[in-house]
């Protein structure tokens, strides 16, 4: 019997975090709190950037922002916020979607797989990708759940299942 195996990934859809932040975007115009302060989203590709006229209305834009993407399924492991900053007159985030799995956390994670999963499972890392082989179905299974219940700072999903 041949191997069976699936793929772990760490990807955003971009149409669903881009209705997200239009959301986001739409509120922030909307909201009474937010008139006169100059709050904005502006986002391309996968960096976005949060302005106000103050720290705490900044983080008020960041707090909208990430409730639109938990609306809308997108985990915030996948955002990468840093701190706000002064920029002339206004204050600004600079925000990240992280999509893929780069280098040290696929190690952690085959790491992680060789030490606590079961002994037949193999992993292999394929760009920014970890592919996971086994003879055992029910094996792959357990490989799962472990890597749900990991506590990693990655949105893991679980492809290509055969």
């Amino acid at each position: 019997m041949a191997d069976s195996s699936f793929d772990v990934v760490s990807k955003v859809d971009s149409m669903e975090a881009e209705n997200a932040l239009n959301q986001a975007r739409k509120e922030v115009d909307q909201r009474y709190d937010f008139k006169g302060v100059g709050a904005g989203i502006d986002f391309k590709g996968e960096t976005i950037t949060l302005k106000a006229s103050s720290e705490e209305r900044v983080r008020a834009v960041l707090d909208v922002v990430q409730s639109k993407l938990i609306k809308r399924g997108i985990s915030l492991k996948s955002l990468d916020a840093g701190e706000p900053f002064a920029s002339g007159k206004e204050y600004r985030i600079e925000a990240k979607l992280k999509s893929g799995i780069d280098s040290e956390h696929a190690k952690k994670i085959s790491k992680l797989i060789r030490d606590e999963g079961p002994k037949t499972v193999k992993s292999q890392i394929q760009g920014d990708e970890l592919r996971v082989q086994s003879k055992s179905r029910d094996d792959l299974q357990s490989t799962i759940a472990l890597l749900k219940n990991a506590d990693l700072d990655l949105d893991l999903q679980f492809i290509n299942f055969r």
